[in-house]
């Protein structure tokens, strides 16, 4: 038989999506434990999450410092003996840090566990932050900040979340060299003892486990006296009023601009959300989007562009970003802000939402393809305290967002004189 390349293939639209329930449990000293056991391999992912993120810093880095160095070395162990010790029995272990949170995530195989345990445990109460290794650490960060320097997207994301959140927001802040220079090992102590050391984090563990790997997190996490962190957040809230809706950062020696626009936006516990994830799918979310339509390939303006949403646990933002020829700099700009007018005045039509909806089901589908995938997202869930059917109904909304809805959100969320607009490089 030929194949008809032709003809496309038939397909099916996914209706429903049965993600596998999460177990939970809470140890002996109140720290939840959230599991899920699926899969045929011997493997396990651990991780042990805090609230210890930006938002709880005083001194702009110190989270993410305290985050990567834990395993720099404790009471008992240089940082070289803690990575002997997790390659010698085939795992691996990852410092997390964001915006909200941080964490310790360990990989190996399960009959591994009880061994890899009482190390973990090491690092979580005996972190030590040795001078030497954070003189190193600081001249990573510096050498790091130096080469992104020179990159017209690194100064444009970092000016569009200062502007989307303000000068002195959580959300907003960056690493610039004179944070960095003014860490030192009493900050970095400090916050680990507020934010890390005696509090309760959660811990989620996923892949192939029994009951005997849950109850063995008792044995070594659940003795303990744990308290949860309080912490006065008045300062980081309150919508930020936008002063300065247009900035241009000249640089003379770039061929190129990049440009960013966009606004603070919702979390995911907005009545909106799901009408805000459609509008942005066909404004600018995959590469048939009309953005890419347009811009990419009906102009040639630019190798890609796109839009996000990117949402927090206290708020979010929503961008449109891409890189130009900085002669083309104001055309884009243009052609940006015709898409959204668009949007803004006509209902999209039946077959183009479909479209849409089909490729943000299958999305969300293929992104369920292991037990530590399927655990990402009761974190997020739990993380951020919604339903727990959350994900379940993920197709449902999806799928009841009609043409109405998408005009009505492009009104409601992306007018125009609401959104920033950043560009570096030039016009």
């Amino acid at each position: 038989m030929i194949l008809d390349r032709v003809k496309s293939p038939a397909f099916q639209t996914i209706q429903q999506v049965s993600i596998p329930k999460i177990e939970s449990t809470m140890l002996s000293n109140g720290i939840p434990v959230h599991y899920i056991s699926i899969g045929e391999q011997s493997v396990v992912k651990l991780e042990i999450s805090f609230e210890a993120g930006n938002w709880y810093e005083k001194q702009n880095g110190v989270s993410l410092f305290v985050a990567k160095m834990l395993g720099e070395g404790t009471k008992r162990y240089s940082s070289s003996q803690i990575s002997a010790f997790f390659d010698q029995y085939g795992a691996f272990i990852e410092f997390g840090h964001g915006l909200d949170r941080a964490n310790i995530t360990v990989y190996g195989l399960t009959k591994y566990l009880p061994t890899l345990l009482p190390m973990v445990k090491d690092i979580l109460e005996n972190a030590i932050f040795p001078e030497d290794e954070l003189e190193k650490f600081k001249k990573i960060q510096l050498q790091t900040l130096e080469v992104n320097a020179g990159k017209t997207s690194f100064i444009a994301n970092k000016v569009f979340r200062k502007k989307v959140f303000g000068d002195n927001h959580s959300y907003g802040n960056s690493l610039d060299e004179e944070a960095i220079q003014a860490i030192n090992r009493n900050t970095l102590l400090n916050f680990y003892q507020n934010f890390w050391l005696g509090k309760k984090p959660r811990i989620f563990l996923s892949g192939k486990i029994t009951e005997s790997e849950v109850n063995l997190l008792d044995d070594f996490f659940g003795k303990n006296d744990v308290q949860q962190i309080v912490k006065d957040i008045s300062l980081n809230k309150g919508e930020y009023v936008i002063l300065e809706k247009s900035v241009l950062i000249e640089k003379e020696d770039s061929i190129q601009s990049s440009i960013r626009m966009g606004k603070q936006m919702m979390t995911r516990k907005h009545p909106d959300y799901f009408k805000m994830l459609v509008l942005n799918e066909t404004l600018g979310g995959y590469f048939g989007s009309r953005l890419m339509s347009n811009i990419r390939e009906e102009k040639g303006l630019t190798y890609g562009i796109s839009s996000n949403i990117a949402p927090f646990s206290k708020a979010g933002y929503f961008v449109i970003g891409t890189d130009v020829k900085r002669e083309n700099t104001q055309q884009t700009i243009d052609e940006i802000y015709k898409e959204i007018n668009v949007l803004q005045r006509e209902l999209i039509k039946d077959d183009e939402l479909g479209v849409v909806k089909n490729y943000m089901i299958g999305s969300f589908a293929g992104s369920l393809n292991t037990p530590f995938d399927i655990l990402d997202r009761y974190k997020v869930i739990l993380s951020e305290e919604l339903p727990l059917d959350f994900y379940d109904c993920y197709i449902q909304h999806i799928q009841g967002i009609n043409a109405e809805m998408v005009l009505e959100a492009a009104n409601q969320h992306l007018g125009i004189d609401s959104l920033v607009e950043i560009i570096v490089g030039g016009k």
